[in-house]
């Protein structure tokens, strides 16, 4: 039996159902990234004391509180603003606005670090081709394959996926060899006790970097018009993405951290070189091939994750469009393709903005990954308070509502992420404001005659 909308497009704000399962798993961990922990691997190393996988465990419960909330919100709200969505039905139009636009500040910066990586990851391969040039061919080619249409894009994506699982997988295999025929250079428990003395400190500081690994999983919810299976396959594909993610973190970590030559106390000492920490640790260990191989799969993997951004912030702003939120003509829809081909439009030029200014900088790729957690937090404290307010206050869920599974795990959840939130840098923080004060000036001026 057909579900609503199922093999129909064209009108504003309806989507065509193609996307199974398996696909969106695969779209999750596409945006998330396999590979995700490779990039922080030194940071979260240095600032643990070289409990890393420890780290991502903790951190893979701290997010599992957001998942259980979106589950429960997508069985509600089936729409493809998710936030936008969520936080107007639980809270307001006001609340909900906010939300949407500081999910926007998300979907707008970890496009761009993306592509910024897959254009300095190249350049690393190939320095006789400019950063810029290789980000701009990264954009192009992804928003052609997101104008083609999900189906279409789908299908690469899954390709991707596989390719840096497989590469991810050998790494690890061939890591698992090296230290069963050569040994750890630290303790094999290390990983979750940490190289010297312990810090409890440490570790819950380095849970706040670590949570940034998993933005991407919320992406799910805006694909909720686009699943065959509806919203209960968008709640159960969130939980299955966000555990797999937190598989491959703490698996690559922990073998990360079993190969490195480099002490936690040597990176934090040095700091410059934490960047590269696991690069270096595989390509003494493993070997060059291998050390490419993988850059190589994380550069054409952050391209792919950048896509699925663009495509999910220009859900956001359709749903917002149709809404009156923004303006009108974000919410239209192609009839061949069955996507919001204007919103992907306008999503692809403030990429290309935001990661052509970092790659005129040195400091780029560090300016722009120290704000991307602001308005991904922000909006899923939104969240957890949407479903306090829809199921207990307001009191429209279709499940029974309980103070423990709509009170306490969404309130708690809000906690957590509050305090990674505040532990958030300076300057992105000041952003995140300012970025803030513009939407309120936004939503003031499209809605002067209601104020």
């Amino acid at each position: 039996m057909s579900t609503p909308h199922e093999g129909t497009a064209g009108k504003a704000g309806e989507l065509r159902r193609s996307i199974g399962l398996t696909e969106l798993v695969f779209i999750g961990l596409v945006f998330i990234g396999p590979a995700a922990a490779v990039g922080v691997f030194g940071t979260l190393d240095a600032n643990s004391g070289g409990a890393v996988a420890l780290v991502y465990i903790v951190a893979t419960i701290v997010m599992s509180f957001t998942a259980v909330s979106y589950m429960r919100m997508s069985r509600e709200i089936p729409r493809a603003g998710t936030v936008f969505a969520y936080a107007s039905a639980g809270i307001g139009p006001r609340a909900g606005f906010t939300a949407g636009w500081m999910i926007l500040l998300d979907y707008l910066f970890i496009p761009s670090v993306a592509y910024l990586f897959t254009g300095i990851a190249l350049n690393s391969i190939f320095p006789s081709i400019p950063v810029w040039l290789f980000t701009g061919i990264a954009v192009i080619l992804t928003t052609g394959l997101n104008l083609a249409g999900v189906k279409i894009a789908s299908r690469v994506i899954t390709l991707v996926v596989v390719i840096e699982v497989l590469v991810l997988g050998l790494v690890l295999v061939l890591g698992i060899i090296f230290l069963a025929a050569n040994g750890p250079s630290r303790d094999w428990l290390s990983p979750l006790t940490g190289v010297g003395a312990f810090s409890i400190t440490a570790v819950l500081a380095a849970v706040s970097v670590a949570v940034l690994s998993y933005l991407g999983f919320d992406s799910l919810a805006t694909f909720a018009e686009e699943a065959k299976g509806g919203p209960k396959i968008v709640g159960r594909a969130t939980l299955v993405c966000l555990i797999l993610a937190g598989v491959f973190f703490v698996a690559q970590t922990w073998v990360g951290s079993l190969l490195s030559p480099v002490s936690p106390a040597e990176l934090q000492a040095n700091p410059e070189l934490e960047g590269a920490a696991y690069y270096d640790a595989v390509d003494a260990t493993l070997g060059t091939w291998v050390h490419w191989l993988l850059a190589l799969a994380k550069a054409v993997g952050a391209a792919f994750s950048a896509m699925i951004g663009q495509a999910a912030g220009s859900r956001i702003l359709m749903d917002m469009g149709r809404k009156g939120q923004v303006p009108k003509f974000l919410s239209q829809v192609s009839p061949r393709t069955g996507v919001p081909w204007k919103g992907i439009l306008v999503a692809a030029v403030g990429n290309v903005i935001v990661a052509g200014w970092a790659t005129t900088r040195a400091d780029g790729l560090d300016q722009l990954t120290s704000i991307v957690n602001v308005g991904a937090l922000s909006a899923f404290i939104f969240v957890q308070a949407s479903v306090v307010g829809y199921f207990l206050v307001k009191r429209k869920g279709s499940e029974t509502p309980s103070w423990f599974t709509h009170g306490a795990i969404p309130i708690i959840g809000a906690i957590l992420l509050a305090i990674v939130l505040v532990s958030a840098n300076p300057l992105a923080l000041i952003i995140g404001a300012v970025w803030l004060a513009i939407g309120l000036v936004v939503y003031l001026v499209r809605n002067r005659r209601r104020v």
